[in-house]
C-alpha cells in the first residue's frame, strides 16, 4: 500500500512541468530576430580577445604619455617662452575689387598681382577715360605696419559712384608670428569676396577717338580744353562722355609721385574739372532751337513769318535819352523765317521773338525761364557720377542778388535770348536738352551703367505739338546743308545741329566753340554736344563743329553701325 502511495506520487511528479522547460515550437523560430540573436544561445567573449583590447589601451597609453612628458617637462620651457613672445595678429586679406567694362566688355579698369605687394594695383585704360572711371585710394599703413585703412576708396567718377558694389569684401586670417617676425602659422577665417563688376554704355573706341581729337586741337594752347558727350534720344545711355585736360588716374591712385600730382593742382587749365558734367559755360546761340519752340508753343510767331536783319537792333538808351542802344547780329541775315534763322544763328531774328522788337511780340523774361526749365536746363540731369553741376538761367530775381541796384532791362532779355549775359549750362545739359529736341519731347536721364532700368524708366514727357518739332527739326537740317554747321553736311548720315559761338573774358578776345544735334535725321537715335573752352575769337568759333566732323568721318569707317 504504501509503497503504491509512493509510484503514484513519484508518477504525478513528474507529470508537473515548468513553463521555462517547455521545449520551443519549431514553428515560432522564424518569428526571431537574428540580428538581435533572439533564440541564440549567448557565449562568453574569449580570453584572448579581452587580452588584446587591454594591449591596445596600454600602448596609446604609453604613447601619450610619452608625448606629454616631451612637451611637459623637456620642452616645457621653450614652449612657454615661445607663448610669452609669439604674438597673433588679425590679417586682412585683400579682395580684388570688381572690373569695370565698356558696353562691348572691353576692359575699362581692372586689377593686378605685383610681387611686392599682397594688394591688387589697380589698371585704368587711358587716354580719355580718368574722368569717367575716377581713381582709388588704396589700404594704408601706419608706422607700425598696421592697416589703418583696410579698404580701397572710391575717389572720383565711377569708382567712386559705385564704390559699395566694386569694393567687394576682404577676408582675414591669423598669423602667429614670434618677436623675430618669424610665422609659425596662418588659418583663414574668412575668405575675401571679389567685387561686382561694373558693365558701362561706354564705346571705349568712340570715347577714345573723341578724346584725341579735342586733345590734338587744345595741344599747342589755342583751347584751354573742351569736352565731348554721345547720348542715345531712346534710353539716355551715354556712349561716350570725355574730358580734357585729365589726370592719370593710377599716378593719382599709387599717391606717389609728388611732382607729377602738383603740377595738376597748379595747372591753370583745371585738370581735375571734369567739364562735361561740372563745367559752366555760357551756351550762346545753342539755346536757340529751344526758344524758337517756345514761341511756336506760345504762338509768338508763326514759322514762316520772315524777320529782317540788316546787321543790328536800337533802342532806346536808359541812361541816355538821346542816344540808342544798340544790339548787333553777328552778320548781316536779310529776310529770314524761324527756320532760316535757325539756319544762319540770327541774333536779331532771336533777339525779337524773345524781347519783343516794335510790332513784334516778344516771349519776355519770364517765358525764356519757362523753356529753359522745360529742357532741364537749371538743373542737375542726374547722371550716375559725382560733383555734377547745375546751371544757371538769368532771371530779375538772380539779377538782384548778384548786381544789386541794377534792375532788369530789355537789353538783359535780349541777351538772354540767344545764350549770353549770366547764362550757364554744362554739356550734359545740353545733350540732354538737345536729345528732347530729337526725339520730339521726351527728357531722359542719362546714365552710365548697361541695362539700368530704373534709369530709363526715369523719363519726362513734355506734352508739345510734334509739328512744332519739325520745324525746328528743320531749322537744324538746314543748318548743316546751308548754313552756320556745313563741316557735318557728310553723305553717309543725315545730321541735325546747331552751333554756338560765346564770346567770354573781359576783352571778348576769347570764345567757347559749341555743337549741339543728332543723328540720323529721319530716326534720330544719338545726340551729341562738343564743346572747345577758351580759344581765340578770331578763328575759334567753328573748332567744336570741326571736332564733331572728324569724329564723323571716323566713325563712318570704324562704327558705321551707329549710322543705321
Amino acid at each position: 500500500m504504501i509503497v503504491k502511495i509512493f509510484k503514484k506520487n513519484k508518477k504525478k511528479k513528474n507529470t508537473l512541468v515548468e513553463p521555462d522547460e517547455i521545449f520551443l515550437d519549431s514553428k515560432n523560430l522564424e518569428s526571431f530576430d537574428r540580428q538581435q540573436f533572439e533564440g541564440r544561445i549567448e557565449r562568453p567573449i574569449p580570453k584572448k580577445n579581452i587580452l588584446l583590447l587591454g594591449i591596445l589601451f596600454l600602448f596609446f597609453t604609453v604613447i601619450f604619455g610619452t608625448r606629454l612628458v616631451y612637451l611637459q617637462i623637456q620642452k616645457g620651457e621653450t614652449y612657454f617662452k615661445r607663448s610669452q613672445n609669439n604674438i597673433l595678429e588679425k590679417v586682412p586679406i585683400f579682395t580684388d575689387r570688381g572690373m569695370v567694362y565698356d558696353r562691348n566688355k572691353v576692359e575699362l579698369t581692372w586689377n593686378e598681382k605685383t610681387s611686392e605687394s599682397s594688394i591688387p594695383i589697380r589698371n585704368y585704360l587711358s587716354p580719355g577715360f580718368s574722368h569717367l572711371l575716377g581713381y582709388v585710394s588704396y589700404p594704408t599703413m601706419d608706422n607700425s605696419g598696421n592697416y589703418w585703412q583696410v579698404e580701397f576708396i572710391g575717389k572720383d567718377g565711377l569708382e567712386k559712384q559705385y564704390n559699395d558694389s566694386l569694393k567687394g569684401e576682404n577676408g582675414a586670417k591669423i598669423i602667429e608670428t614670434d618677436a623675430l617676425g618669424k610665422v609659425y602659422s596662418e588659418n583663414i577665417i574668412n575668405a575675401p569676396k571679389k567685387g561686382t563688376d561694373l558693365i558701362t554704355t561706354i564705346d571705349s573706341r568712340i570715347q577714345k577717338e573723341l578724346f584725341n581729337l579735342i586733345k590734338n586741337l587744345s595741344a599747342n594752347r589755342t583751347f584751354n580744353g573742351g569736352s565731348g558727350i554721345i547720348m542715345s534720344t531712346e534710353n539716355g545711355e551715354i556712349i561716350a562722355t570725355t574730358s580734357f585736360p585729365e589726370y592719370n588716374s593710377e599716378i593719382l591712385s599709387l599717391g606717389k609721385d609728388v611732382v607729377i600730382i602738383n603740377g595738376y593742382l597748379t595747372d591753370p587749365r583745371k585738370v581735375f574739372l571734369d567739364r562735361d558734367i561740372s563745367g559752366l559755360y555760357t551756351p550762346g546761340s545753342i539755346v536757340k532751337p529751344f526758344f524758337a519752340l517756345g514761341a511756336l508753343v506760345e504762338g509768338v510767331i508763326d514759322p514762316y513769318k520772315k524777320i529782317l536783319s540788316t546787321g543790328s537792333i536800337s533802342i532806346p538808351n536808359p541812361y541816355f535819352p538821346n542816344q540808342k542802344t544798340v544790339f548787333k547780329d553777328w552778320q548781316v541775315n536779310g529776310w529770314t523765317n524761324m527756320m532760316e534763322a535757325l539756319a544762319v544763328s540770327s541774333d536779331v531774328y532771336f533777339y525779337e521773338i524773345g524781347g519783343g522788337f516794335e510790332d513784334q511780340k516778344g516771349l519776355g523774361i519770364t517765358n525764356l525761364g519757362k523753356y529753359a526749365e522745360l529742357f532741364g536746363f537749371g538743373e542737375k540731369t542726374g547722371i550716375d557720377l559725382p560733383d555734377e553741376k547745375a546751371g544757371t538761367i538769368p532771371s530779375p530775381n538772380w539779377k538782384i542778388l548778384n548786381f544789386k541796384g541794377d534792375p532788369w532791362r530789355i537789353g538783359d532779355t535780349y541777351h538772354t535770348a540767344i545764350g549770353q549775359y549770366g547764362f550757364q549750362v554744362t554739356p550734359i545739359e545740353m545733350v540732354r536738352a538737345v536729345a528732347a529736341i530729337g526725339n520730339s519731347g521726351i527728357m531722359l536721364t542719362p546714365h552710365l551703367v548697361l541695362g539700368d532700368l530704373e534709369k530709363e524708366n526715369q523719363k519726362t514727357l513734355l506734352n508739345l505739338n510734334k509739328e512744332y518739332f519739325n520745324t525746328v527739326h528743320e531749322g537744324m537740317k538746314l543748318a548743316v546743308t546751308s548754313g552756320t554747321v556745313t563741316a557735318l553736311n557728310v553723305p553717309y548720315v543725315q545730321v541735325a545741329a546747331k552751333s554756338g559761338t560765346a564770346q567770354i573774358g573781359v576783352a571778348k578776345n576769347k570764345v567757347n566753340s559749341w555743337v549741339i544735334g543728332f543723328f540720323p535725321y529721319k530716326n534720330p537715335k544719338y545726340a551729341f554736344a562738343i564743346i572747345m573752352e577758351a580759344g581765340p575769337a578770331t578763328t575759334g568759333g567753328g573748332a567744336a563743329s570741326t571736332i564733331m566732323r572728324q569724329l564723323l568721318d571716323w566713325m563712318s569707317v570704324n562704327t558705321p553701325e551707329y549710322f543705321k
